[in-house]
C-alpha cells in the first residue's frame, strides 16, 4: 500500500527521470537498448565516434545510503507521516548468516535497502537515479536501476575524452557523497567507430584506475559489438538455443514422446523467448547473420512436429502454426512501437529524426536507420494505416481513491437459448416500473467487415458514429458509452440509466486497474466526476435481439452509422490489428507454394488437431508434407529417385 502511493506521487509530479527504465509501468529494458541503438547509428550516418562506458556499481542495494533517501524525499516535498514510516522501515535492521543448518549471530545492517522488498527497489531508484542529474550536458546516460550507461559522440576523440573524463569524475564524486563504489576492473568501455583510418582509443579513469577497453559488450542480455553487426550476439544466442534443443529431442521420441502441442509449448517458452529478445535490434544485423538463427527456429520445428530432415521450411511454419523470424521480428517491432506512441512520456515516442539527420540519412543510403525509422519503413511497406495513438495514463487514478463500479442485471438465472423473448420483454417492462424515476439511455457497438459503429438512444434523439475499422467490438461499446455519459453531462436531470447489451464492457469496468482498457478509463473518471457533481448513473444489462425497442434501435444506428468519429485508437486494438496483417502476409506467401503438397491439403492456413498418440501424429504429418523416409531418403544417401512400380 506505501509502496502504490508512494509511486504514484513520484510518477505524477515528475520525480524519476525518463531515461531510468526499471521497475517502472510501461518501461522495460528494451527501452535503453534502443535507445543505446539509436544514438550509435546516428553516430555512424554522421562519421563520428561514440564511446560508450557501462558501469558496475559494487553491493549497490547494501550500501545505499538512508539518510540520502530520506533527504532526496524531503528535497521532493514529502513530509509527514510517510518519512517517519520509511525512516522506522530502514532502520533497526538485522542479519544473520547461515551456513548449512547453522546461523551466526544477528548484526545491525548500519546501511542499504532490505533485499526482497517491493518498497526497497522505489527508494533504492528514487535514489539512485539523481545520478544523471550530475551529467554534462553533451554526455547522455541511462538507468535501469543500477545499470548505468553514459556515453559521447563526436569527431574529435581528445574532446569526447575529456568529457567523458569529467563526467566520471562528478559521478564518482556524487557516490562518494552517497557511499557507493564503482569497480574500474568490472566497468567496461566500449568505441563505437566504423572509421577505419588509424585513430586511438579513449584513455579513461576511474580514481586513477583505468577502465579497460573492450571490443563488445553484454548491455541489458543483447551484445553491442564496436561496428554493431550483431553478429557476436548472434552466434553466442544460437549457441545458447542449440543446447536448450536438447530438452525437445529428450521428450520428442516419434513413438512415444510429448505431442506436438506440448513440444511447442516448451520450445517457446524455453527457446524462441531467447531468440526473441533484443530482435527488435539485432533484427537490423544483415540477412547472412539472421540466417543462422533460422536453423535453430527450423530445427525445433521439425523435432516437435516429427517431420522429416528433407520437409520444406514453409511446410513446418503451417504444420506447426508458427511465424517465419523474419515475420515475427516484424511484429514484435511494430508491436513495441505502438506500444511506446501509447506512452506520453516513453523516450522512444520522442526519437524522432531532424530533418538535416534525415537528410543525412538519405545521402548515405548505405547506413542502416535507427529503430524508429525501420519501424515507420515496415508500416508503410505492410499497409498499416491507423489513427493516432491513444496515451494511457497510469495516474488517472489515486490507489486510496480507486472508484467503484457496479451493474444491475434483472435477467440473472435465465438462459436465453431457453428463454422466449417474450419473458426477457416482460422482465425488463418491470424493471423498467421498479426504476421509472431514472431516465434511459440505450448504448450499442457494432463490429462488420470493412464497417465499425456505436449507436447512443436518448429518447427521441438518435446519435450514431462511424469508427475506425481497426477499433474493436469492446472499444465501439465502451465508446458508445463514454458518449452517453457525455451528453449525460450536459443534462439538467440527475438520475439516469444506462443499458447495453456489452457484458464483457460491463465487466471490465468492474475491474479498474492500471492496465484495464484506456476508454474504461476515461468512462470511470468521468463517471467519478458526474457523481461528484450529484448524478446519479445506474448501469444496467440487456439481452440483445429480443425484441427490447431501445436496444433494437441503437443496435440498428451503430450498424448504419455513416458519421466518421476521428478518435485515437487504443493499444489493444492496435496490437491485434499488427498481428491479423502480419499473419495475412504469411498468408500471401503461403498463396505462393503452388507446388508444395501441404498447400494442396490445406490452402489456408490455420491451427491444426493434434492426435493424442505421437507416433500416429507423426505419419500424418509426414504424409501431410508428403516427405516420409520411403521417399525421400534417397536425398540423404546421395541414391537414386526411387520409382514406383506401378
Amino acid at each position: 500500500m506505501v509502496n502504490a502511493r508512494l509511486v504514484f506521487e513520484l510518477e505524477k509530479q515528475g520525480c524519476i527521470p525518463p531515461l531510468q527504465s526499471g521497475f517502472r509501468r510501461g518501461r522495460s529494458t528494451f527501452d535503453n537498448i534502443v535507445y543505446l541503438e539509436t544514438q550509435i547509428r546516428n553516430a555512424f550516418v554522421r562519421r563520428n565516434h561514440l564511446v560508450s562506458i557501462f558501469f558496475d556499481v559494487e553491493k549497490a542495494y547494501d550500501r545505499t545510503w538512508r539518510h540520502g533517501i530520506l533527504r532526496k524525499l524531503y528535497n521532493l516535498g514529502f513530509k509527514g507521516n510517510l518519512p517517519l514510516f520509511i525512516k522506522r522501515f530502514l532502520s533497526s535492521r538485522t542479519f544473520r548468516v547461515r551456513l548449512g543448518n547453522f546461523y551466526s549471530d544477528p548484526f545491525n545492517q548500519v546501511e542499504g535497502v532490505p533485499q526482497g522488498c517491493v518498497l526497497s527497489v522505489t527508494l533504492f531508484i528514487l535514489h539512485f537515479s539523481e545520478i544523471l542529474n550530475h551529467l554534462p550536458p553533451s554526455v547522455t546516460g541511462t538507468l535501469y536501476v543500477d545499470d548505468l550507461q553514459i556515453s559521447c559522440q563526436g569527431c574529435n576523440m581528445r574532446l569526447i575524452e575529456r568529457q567523458l573524463q569529467n563526467a566520471i569524475n562528478k559521478i564518482v564524486s556524487w557516490c562518494d557523497e552517497n557511499g557507493h563504489a564503482l569497480s574500474a576492473e568490472k566497468s567496461k568501455c566500449v568505441h563505437f567507430c566504423r572509421k577505419r583510418s588509424i585513430h586511438a582509443d579513449p584513455i579513461l579513469s576511474i580514481r586513477n584506475n583505468a577502465i579497460p577497453i573492450v571490443d563488445e559488450i553484454r548491455f541489458l542480455g543483447v551484445i553491442f559489438d564496436r561496428k554493431l553487426t550483431f553478429l557476436p550476439h548472434i552466434l553466442q544466442l544460437r549457441r545458447k538455443c542449440e543446447k536448450s534443443l536438447n530438452i525437445l529431442k529428450v521428450l520428442s521420441c516419434t513413438s512415444w514422446g510429448a505431442d506436438r502441442t506440448s513440444l511447442l509449448r516448451i520450445y517457446q517458452a524455453v527457446v524462441l523467448s531467447r531468440i526473441d529478445y533484443g530482435c527488435l535490434v539485432y533484427g537490423s544485423a544483415t540477412s547472412a547473420a539472421l540466417r543462422r538463427l533460422d536453423t535453430v527456429h527450423h530445427s525445433a520445428l521439425r523435432i516437435c512436429s516429427g517431420a522429416f530432415r528433407t520437409s520444406p521450411v514453409e511446410s513446418l511454419y503451417t504444420i506447426c502454426h508458427q511465424l517465419p523470424l523474419h515475420l515475427r521480428r516484424k511484429k514484435l517491432s511494430l508491436q513495441y512501437y505502438f506500444w511506446s506512441l501509447s506512452h506520453s512520456q516513453h523516450p522512444t515516442s520522442h526519437m524522432t529524426l531532424p530533418a538535416a539527420l534525415r537528410r543525412i540519412y538519405n545521402a548515405r543510403p548505405s547506413h542502416i536507420l535507427p529503430f524508429c525509422e525501420r519501424v515507420k519503413s515496415i508500416i508503410q511497406d505492410s499497409e498499416l494505416n491507423f489513427p493516432d495513438i491513444q496515451t494511457v495514463d497510469f495516474q488517472i487514478f489515486p490507489p486510496w481513491n480507486i472508484p467503484q463500479f457496479s451493474f444491475i442485471n434483472p435477467f440473472s438465472g435465465f438462459d436465453k437459448n431457453k428463454t422466449s423473448p417474450v419473458i426477457y420483454q416482460q422482465l425488463f417492462s418491470f424493471h423498467r416500473y421498479r426504476y421509472s424515476s431514472y431516465r434511459p439511455i440505450f448504448t450499442d457497438g457494432s463490429k462488420a467487415v470493412g464497417h465499425v459503429g456505436c449507436g447512443i438512444i436518448f429518447d427521441a434523439d438518435i446519435s450514431s458514429f462511424r469508427l475506425h475499422t481497426s477499433f474493436s467490438i469492446l472499444t465501439a461499446e465502451l465508446v458508445a458509452i463514454f458518449y452517453a455519459l457525455q451528453k449525460i453531462s450536459l443534462s439538467t436531470q440527475r438520475q439516469f440509466c444506462i443499458y447495453t447489451d456489452s457484458m464483457s464492457s460491463l465487466e471490465t469496468l468492474c475491474h479498474p486497474h492500471f492496465q484495464m482498457h484506456p476508454v474504461a478509463m476515461e468512462i470511470l473518471g468521468l463517471l467519478q466526476t458526474l457523481q461528484h457533481r450529484g448524478f446519479c448513473i445506474l448501469f444496467c444489462w440487456i439481452p440483445s435481439h429480443v425484441g427490447i425497442a431501445g436496444n433494437e434501435q441503437a443496435d440498428h444506428s451503430a450498424k448504419t452509422a455513416a458519421s466518421l468519429l476521428h478518435r485515437e485508437i487504443p493499444y489493444c486494438d492496435v496490437k491485434k490489428s499488427v498481428a491479423r496483417r502480419i499473419f495475412s502476409l504469411w498468408q500471401e506467401t503461403w498463396d505462393l507454394q503452388v507446388r508444395n503438397k501441404l498447400h494442396y491439403i490445406k490452402p489456408f492456413i490455420g491451427l491444426w488437431p493434434v492426435l493424442p498418440t505421437r507416433g500416429a501424429d507423426v505419419k500424418l504429418t509426414r504424409l501431410r508434407i508428403g516427405h516420409t523416409r520411403v521417399t525421400h531418403k534417397y536425398l540423404l544417401f546421395g541414391e537414386r529417385t526411387p520409382m514406383c512400380p506401378t
